[in-house]
């Protein structure tokens, strides 16, 4: 799992329009990054819900919202249309940047294992590097702790 300290790992993934997005695009700015495993399911719509509600107060603080996930861009560009998302889904399909930042893991459900997204968040600061992390995310009231995170972190 990627810790706070470390730089974020480069990487360049496409949006749900196929514009090919990478680290240095967002580097000067702060930059939410969230793992999510699967559109349309319901915990990655409320998270996806929740971070646009509050994306007016993040780009206030120069800071952009990205969601990561193995989707492909079909999919992400149909999420992102029916939940009508300021910010951009990237897609993952091969898990370069999900297997680099460690959230890519082996999960167990009904006593079964499988290979999947562990629900993670990360707070990057300009200069690309973890500020903070938060791991096994639960969807309720996180976008809200992220963004007071950020504040406490940019010495608001």
């Amino acid at each position: 799992m990627i810790e706070r300290g470390k730089a974020l790992p480069e990487f360049a993934l496409d949006d749900a329009e196929g514009k090919r997005r990478t680290k240095e695009e967002f580097l000067g700015h702060w930059l939410v990054l969230y793992f999510y495993p699967k559109d349309n399911t319901s915990g990655c719509t409320n998270e996806a819900k929740s971070f646009a509600e509050l994306y007016g107060e993040f780009l206030k603080h120069e800071t952009a919202v990205v969601g990561v996930s193995p989707d492909d861009v079909k999919s992400h560009g149909k999420f992102s249309s029916k939940l009508e998302l300021p910010f951009p889904l990237l897609s993952d399909p091969e898990h370069t940047l999900l297997e680099s930042c460690g959230v890519w893991q082996t999960k167990k459900m009904y006593g079964r294992e499988y290979m999947g997204v562990v629900r993670t968040t990360l707070l990057v600061d300009p200069k690309g590097v973890v500020r903070e992390l938060w791991e096994k995310v639960k969807v309720t009231g996180h976008a809200a702790a992220v963004l007071k995170r950020l504040l406490e972190v940019q010495d608001i």
